[in-house]
């Protein structure tokens, strides 16, 4: 129960041969398949992404906003 016997599998093979003709079965085969390995590529790879704020976007932020506290009180 709930898998996928020889019999559905073949009538989802005839369904797909009509729908997409026995042509364009190899080109959608490798697309799947190069979508699949760029997937897993992408899975597998480490994040590059540097998420630590840099000193000067601190300072800029704190000096707008003294700047801002000052000009309020005047």
């Amino acid at each position: 129960m709930g898998g996928l016997g020889s019999g559905e599998l073949l009538i989802i093979l005839v369904i797909v041969v009509i729908l997409f003709g026995a042509n364009k079965l190899p080109e959608i085969g490798s697309g799947i398949g190069k979508a699949i390995r760029n997937f897993k590529k992408s899975t597998s790879e480490p994040d590059e992404i540097d998420v630590t704020p840099g000193k000067h976007t601190v300072d800029n932020s704190a000096k707008s906003e003294k700047t801002e506290h000052k000009n309020s009180g005047e």
